[in-house]
């Protein structure tokens, strides 16, 4: 077996998740590697540029893997992943791209290209092109070296003339937003209602609802972001009903999107918020050494043992979420199934 699922699993699956679940979902933010792409001894002299722990996982995630994961942990659904690659620096990005045409071609699945932000718009289209991919992943990591973390623009990862391209052919963008302040930082929020003004046929996903993770992360974003029109928010590797609530509750349903973010969300987990900080709490020892993460806290072996999966906290929040508002059946299933298949057949 991949990984072990426990009744505790199988409880909290059969008690909170699986009357509330549509049978067809597509998991929208998915990942797709394997450890082979990483350049072997090669050390980045640059500091992380994000949370580490998620790397604490797995170190590959197969194609073959993922649809294991979903038989495993969604038993009764249909799950069709948009399969996006591993954003790291590190990553031989010609190999992975190759793979993950390959392993979509295979699987008759669509998938999004994970993007360097130094390519013409000329190489982007060819590389969307050759390997029959719907739509673009940039990632902040892959933003120019010299720019300091805290600094980064959406631009610096996503310049305009890759926007101008994925304008021009309705691409789907997944834009996870930098910058420290989030979802409620004013140029990441300028720049979001920009994209949408100026590339109006881009189809924009703000990857993890903008990151806001806590509520603090909201601030006046989805007062702002009022003025937006078409941009999509997926809730991908988020546990938090009250920021669920609070997107619903401003861009409606038929703008939010189930993701996953596997194989991230394989972690046993539940997640807490102290003072606008997120923290993991984990298994002790169950993903090493975990002293110097901030992100991550060891509970004790009692606890541990009532500790389920990351996707099953995710699914949980948005049911809390839906309910909360007073979502329909048929809104449901907008965000978990409709709402994607929209995108993907415009993008197609």
């Amino acid at each position: 077996m991949l990984f072990p699922v426990t009744d505790v699993d199988r409880r909290f699956y059969a008690e909170r998740l699986a009357d509330f679940l549509p049978r067809r979902i597509i998991d929208c933010h998915t990942h797709v590697w394997l450890k082979a792409f990483m350049r072997a001894g090669e050390q980045s002299e640059r500091r992380p540029r994000g949370p580490t722990w998620p790397n604490r996982v797995a170190d590959e995630n197969p194609v073959e893997a993922l649809l294991e994961t979903y038989r495993l942990l969604l038993p009764e659904q249909e799950v069709t992943p948009l399969l996006l690659g591993w954003p790291e620096r590190e990553m031989d990005h010609e190999r992975a791209g190759d793979y993950l045409s390959r392993a979509m071609r295979a699987q008759g699945l669509p998938g999004l290209l994970v993007t360097l932000p130094e390519w013409s718009g000329e190489e982007l289209a060819r590389r969307v092109r050759a390997g029959g991919f719907v739509g673009l992943k940039p990632y902040l990591n892959l933003a120019p070296a010299h720019i300091p973390a805290a600094e980064i623009t959406i631009y610096d990862f996503l310049p305009r003339h890759h926007l101008e391209v994925a304008n021009a052919h309705s691409w789907i963008v997944m834009l996870h937003i930098p910058r420290p302040a989030r979802l409620r930082d004013p140029v990441n929020l300028a720049q979001m209602l920009e994209i949408e003004w100026r590339y109006p046929n881009v189809q924009l996903i703000i990857a993890h609802i903008g990151r806001a993770y806590c509520e603090e992360d909201i601030g006046e974003a989805f007062d702002i972001l009022a003025a937006s029109r078409t941009m999509c928010f997926d809730f991908s590797a988020n546990t938090n009903a009250v920021v669920m609530r609070a997107a619903l509750e401003a861009v409606g349903p038929q703008r939010v999107l189930f993701g996953s973010d596997l194989p991230i969300t394989r972690m046993r987990m539940r997640r807490i918020c102290e003072q606008g900080f997120y923290v993991n709490l984990v298994p002790p020892d169950l993903y090493g050494d975990i002293s110097d993460d901030p992100h991550m806290r060891a509970v004790s072996p009692a606890e541990a043992q009532q500790l389920s999966f990351f996707l099953y906290e995710e699914l949980f929040a948005f049911r809390q979420a839906a309910e909360a508002v007073g979502l329909s059946a048929a809104d449901v299933a907008d965000v978990f199934y409709g709402n994607a298949a929209r995108l993907l057949g415009r993008a197609a």
